[in-house]
């Protein structure tokens, strides 16, 4: 009989959370308890920027599912990886409107500048590049995904600025970035509660 493989010991990653944990699978019926895959992956990826062996059977355990199944799931989405990505993971679009904007250009400036080619993260983990599939976003490329923001229409000289900034550890949101404010609240706040700030004040 073969050896089974084991597992580093990693504590749980759920197990100092329980509130979150019954949140999660609070939204879904006890029939759909599955359904809760995305979001528990989501979780652990945000934290620790990647989703391991042992977070995979976790979860899988949770839910009741093989680790097959979850890995079956990670893989058909670009959002999660198996591998730990760079403090700040940039992500270029490699379909074809963003390539006929530039987008290979910006690929090679960034894999130039960072030492990093794509599937890779540096040594000291802050950067790492992956080509991806249409971010859904091609009325304005080229984009570029940086972490959870999308950067659209992006230029060689914005994409060193915003270079000069993750190096400084002083990235900006996108819109943010784009405006030059720091104070402006996100506008998509803004029209939700109806102010200009969107913190709900006067003009």
């Amino acid at each position: 009989m073969s050896a089974q493989l084991e597992l580093p010991t990693v504590a749980p990653f759920f197990a100092d959370k329980p509130d979150l944990l019954v949140e999660i699978l609070g939204r879904y019926p006890d029939y759909g308890r599955r359904s809760a895959l995305m979001p528990l992956l989501w979780e652990v990826q945000r934290a620790e920027r990647h989703v391991g062996e042992a977070r995979i059977a976790e979860i899988a355990d949770i839910l009741g599912l093989r680790a097959t199944e979850v890995k079956g799931v990670m893989s058909f989405y670009s959002t999660y990886h198996e591998h730990p990505v760079g403090a700040y993971h940039l992500q270029i679009c490699a379909t074809l409107s963003c390539s006929l904007a530039g987008a290979d250009e910006l690929y090679d400036y960034l894999s130039e500048e960072t030492g990093v080619v794509n599937g890779e993260t540096d040594r000291e983990g802050r950067f790492s590049i992956q080509k991806v599939e249409c971010l859904g976003s091609c009325g304005s490329a080229p984009v570029l995904q940086i972490n959870d923001d999308y950067y659209e229409r992006v230029t060689r000289s914005r994409c060193a600025a915003l270079l000069e900034a993750m190096r400084a550890d002083r990235l900006e949101a996108p819109w943010r970035e784009r405006s030059g404010d720091t104070d402006v609240a996100d506008p998509v706040a803004a029209r939700a509660d109806g102010s200009p700030s969107g913190t709900g004040g006067a003009p």
